[in-house]
């Protein structure tokens, strides 16, 4: 299977903190201009699809964060950086 983002266990974590559930979320994002379903929320958690540059910028407006916070925590400087990218687009979460 392949995965198609990295933000998806973010974007589940970030959602939980908000104590909202996945279509919460999708009516939030639709507010701020992105006709997204409740569906299409739950297959990025999962991340089953891509997503768009300017997409991640609703994600941050809705969520109320840095786009940093979107991503997992990564080294930049861990010479290991691709192994450790390959790992987390290749589990599932």
């Amino acid at each position: 299977m392949r995965h198609l983002n990295l933000i998806g266990p973010q974007v589940r974590k970030l959602r939980y903190k908000q104590a909202w559930s996945q279509h919460t979320l999708s009516i939030k994002l639709q507010l701020a201009g992105w006709d997204v379903t409740r569906s299409t929320v739950a297959k990025i958690e999962s991340r089953l699809v891509w997503v768009g540059d300017y997409q991640l910028f609703y994600f941050t407006r809705v969520l109320k964060i840095e786009l940093k916070e979107l991503f997992p925590p990564i080294d930049q400087h861990d010479p290991k950086m691709h192994e450790i990218l390959m790992r987390l687009m290749n589990t599932r979460f």
